[in-house]
Order: structure tokens, then C-alpha cells, then sequence
């Protein structure tokens, strides 16, 4: 349900929007512990710090003295080839002066977010946008269903012969039924309206709670005998299963904000039209994008 807010959450804007972890840049005691030297050139736990928050991805694979002992050996290996590379005074080239000043740029860029952008967003604004969406859901019910799949009509028909002479349905379920929720006794959990194949959804949702179907149900898959075990209105998530989510989307959109108000008062001049074109077009779709997620008709998205 509310298909809006859930593709809000997905929401993917800002090329090259970077949203460093809270603390990564700031300074602590164990900081300035000293992890190990390279010829003499100290590397702490402060420079392990801003390692993780750059290459931290490359090593998602890794956990605790394995991650930081591959983010230790990058930084020796980046010691090492630096300090020859001074020494051949590559420093003293424009292409390096041109790094550095994007290098710069680029940490100027992440401090900004971590600190103006992240603040932005209290626990409260969260909260509130959840309760926002939550209270503008619209209903919906869902259904809770088993069912047996057998290939022929025959065999679903003796099958509901055999449920109206008292058997059990998880029983046969487990007996009879041809497909992955045999073992379950049919069980096919709860589930919405477009969810299901249409043949089958419209006959369980025909059903009342404890009731089977009294003929087959014929679908692609075969012929099935449904039984409704309940109905209810669907639940949103937990707020605190998708609280995480619904910062990461406040925060993207106040990134649009601030970025868009600064593009607003600056002069930007891209001299070659096709490039400017394209541009532009980035620009529109990443306006329409945020104009289109204030989350009206969505959801909290599913917890994974």
C-alpha cells in the first residue's frame, strides 16, 4: 500500500551525495592513539577514522580487527607511495595541485553535509514525517491464506470432497499439494490486492475468515482449493524498523534544498550548450523528484 512513499524512500538524488556518519570527522582522545609508524610518520586511530569513512565500502565484507587491519594496510601502502612520491616532487606538478584543490573541495563538500545538512534533521522532524505518513495512509486489508495446488481438476475436486467429509486442510496440504508451501500446510502467509495472480486473489478475497473454496480455482499455475484463515488491516512498520530510512530521505531532501538555493543566488555559466542541456535536464528530474516525495499518499516502506 501507498506506493508513493515507498518509492519516496527509494529516492536516489544529488550525484555524488556523500552522507558521512556522524563522528567520523570530529576528534576524540583515542584519536591521537598511534596504530603505527611508516618511517616515522605516525598514522592514528583519528586517520583509521577518516580511512573508514572514505574506503569503508571497499571492506563491507570484512568485520571488526579484519576491517581495521585492511584499512591500516591501505593507509601504509598510501604512506609509503606518498612519501616516494614526494621525494620525485610529483607535489610540485599542476596535476597535483589540481588534486589537492579538488581533494579539498570534496572534504569541504562531506563536512558541510555531516555537519549543516545531518543537523537539519532532528529525531523529531523524523517522527513527525512518519506519523505524517501513517496517519495519511489510506486502508487496506489484507488477506491471510493456505492453499493446495494440484495439476488436474479432478484432484482439487476430490480434494474438496474430502475437506467436506471433516479432513483437515494442513494435513492434506502437506499431502497433496505441489508446490514450495506444501510443507507449511499450504500456508501462504498474509498478503494484499496485487500481490497475488488474479484468479486467486479474487477468489480469497470472496472468501470469509475459516471458509475453503467449494470449487477449484484454476490459475497458470494449476488448480488450487483456497482456505481464508483471517483478514485485517494492514499495519505500517515499526517506526523504529524504518526510522533509519526516513532520516536518510529528510536528509536528501534537505541536501535538494540547500544546493537549490544556492544555485539560485550563484552564477553558473557552462559553456558548451549540449553540455548545459544535459545539465539542466539533471537538474529538472532531480527538482521533479523531490517535489514528488513529500510522501502525501505513501507509506513507511518494509522493514527488510
Amino acid at each position: 500500500m501507498l506506493k508513493s512513499f515507498r518509492r519516496f524512500l527509494a529516492i536516489q538524488v544529488g550525484a555524488g551525495l556523500t552522507l558521512v556518519a556522524a563522528g567520523v570527522m570530529s576528534a576524540t582522545a583515542a584519536d591521537t592513539d598511534v596504530l603505527a609508524t611508516v618511517n616515522g610518520l605516525e598514522i592514528t586511530e583519528g586517520d583509521l577514522a577518516v580511512a573508514a569513512g572514505e574506503y569503508g565500502a571497499q571492506f563491507g565484507g570484512l568485520q571488526g580487527d579484519q576491517q581495521r587491519a585492511a584499512l591500516l594496510s591501505a593507509l601504509i601502502e598510501i604512506r609509503l607511495l606518498s612519501s616516494e612520491a614526494e621525494k620525485q616532487e610529483l607535489d610540485k606538478s599542476d596535476d597535483f595541485a589540481r588534486r589537492m584543490a579538488f581533494l579539498r573541495q570534496q572534504a569541504l563538500h562531506a563536512v558541510y553535509i555531516d555537519k549543516v545538512v545531518n543537523s537539519a534533521v532532528s529525531d523529531d522532524d523524523v517522527r513527525a514525517n512518519y506519523d505524517k505518513q501513517v496517519a495519511d495512509a489510506p486502508a487496506v486489508n489484507e488477506v491471510h491464506a493456505r492453499h493446495i495446488l494440484v495439476k488436474t481438476k479432478e484432484e482439487a475436486e476430490a480434494i474438496i470432497k474430502q475437506l467436506g467429509e471433516g479432513g483437515n486442510f494442513e494435513e492434506i496440504a502437506k499431502e497433496k499439494s505441489q508446490d514450495g508451501a506444501a510443507a507449511n500446510g499450504g500456508d501462504l502467509g498474509y498478503f494484499t490486492e496485487g500481490q497475488m495472480v488474479p484468479e486467486f486473489e479474487k477468489a480469497a478475497l470472496a472468501l470469509n475468515p475459516g471458509e475453503y473454496s467449494k470449487e477449484p480455482v484454476q490459475t497458470q499455475f494449476g488448480f488450487h482449493v483456497i482456505k481464508v484463515e483471517d483478514k485485517r488491516a494492514k499495519q505500517p512498520p515499526a517506526f523504529d524498523a524504518v526510522k533509519d530510512r526516513v532520516r536518510s530521505v529528510l536528509v536528501r531532501e534537505k541536501y535538494i534544498e540547500k544546493v537549490s538555493a544556492l544555485r539560485d543566488t550563484a552564477k553558473i555559466e557552462v559553456k558548451d550548450p549540449a553540455l548545459k542541456e544535459v545539465i539542466d535536464g539533471i537538474e529538472k528530474q532531480r527538482q521533479d523528484a523531490a517535489e514528488g516525495a513529500d510522501g502525501s499518499e505513501g507509506e513507511p516502506a518494509k522493514a527488510e
